[in-house]
């Protein structure tokens, strides 16, 4: 899932294609996807682009007055084309092209953002609105983590109001914190050396200190990685930095220690014992029942 750090290089990568561009039509591959209706999309036909912003984990292409804001959910993504088909693309379950945005002629070809979303399963969403809080997920947002005002003191409270909630999911959850996903939450608890189990509440404060850090410094780099590069190169981008997510089996580069898993129904966590549990293992239900 596209999280901070490549929602953040996608918006300044777009930024600087589409700025001053025309939007001349936009076509819907996939019905699911669109989630408005007031205004048409056809409002924002021949709008100019002014500016692509990122809240949280949501891109937004302001145009003319009015934002095409999109999430591209867990298996969705941006492609830029420098010449799309001139015959618009059909309704297909089997596609994973969901909404083509086409833009003005230059140079004898009609360059175009192709949204797709690979598997079965269609969560991408695509709004277009008069301002990004009358998306309801963008409204809920919590404090994005690389903001100024996201202060120590702040996560502080956070914390505490999160009780004994376990760290990882409140470190993902959009309504506290908003642009942290699965991918670095995993890695930002690594960082901090911290169970992922950990209650919220219970931390010292130099564990807070630990973890304000990590959080900042985790992502920053992140966004720091990807920043210049084109949509094409995030995803790689993305994979050969990480620590432990997506890491299963392979050695934890901090201390060699192998890097373990816990399963769920539709997500999974990695996490390396010795330095984040102390060397205890974490327990995984699904693996044990088919062990059993």
């Amino acid at each position: 899932m596209p999280e901070l750090p490549e929602v953040e290089a996608l918006a300044l990568d777009l930024r600087g294609r589409l700025d001053g561009r025309a939007i001349t039509r936009i076509h819907v591959a996939t019905f699911s996807a669109l989630k408005t209706y007031d205004p048409p999309l056809a409002a924002i036909e021949g709008a100019l682009v002014d500016d692509v912003r990122r809240h949280g984990k949501y891109l937004d292409i302001e145009a003319s007055g009015l934002h095409l804001v999109m999430h591209l959910a867990r298996a969705g993504w941006i492609r830029w084309k420098d010449d799309v088909p001139a015959l618009p693309p059909r309704p297909s379950n089997k596609s994973p092209l969901a909404v083509r945005i086409v833009l003005d002629e230059q140079d004898g070809a009609t360059p175009g953002l192709d949204i797709t979303e690979a598997g079965t399963k269609k969560s991408l969403a695509l709004h277009l609105v008069r301002d990004p809080l009358d998306v309801p997920g963008l409204a809920s947002l919590g404090p994005d983590p690389l903001t100024e005002d996201f202060t120590q003191e702040r996560l502080a409270g956070i914390l505490r109001d999160a009780g004994r909630k376990q760290l990882k999911g409140v470190l993902r959850h959009q309504g506290t914190i908003a642009g942290i996903g699965n991918a670095y939450s995993d890695e930002i608890l690594h960082a901090a050396r911290m169970s992922p189990y950990k209650p919220a509440d219970s931390l010292t404060d130099e564990e807070l200190t630990t973890l304000y850090a990590a959080v900042r410094t985790t992502l920053g780099e992140a966004v720091e990685r990807s920043s210049g590069l084109a949509a094409s190169e995030l995803k790689a981008e993305k994979k050969s930095n990480l620590a432990v997510h997506g890491q299963t089996g392979q050695p934890c580069p901090v201390c060699g220690d192998t890097v373990r898993e816990v399963s769920f129904a539709d997500s999974s966590l990695q996490y390396c014992p010795t330095c984040q549990t102390g060397g205890k293992l974490l327990a995984d239900r699904r693996m044990s029942k088919l062990l059993k």
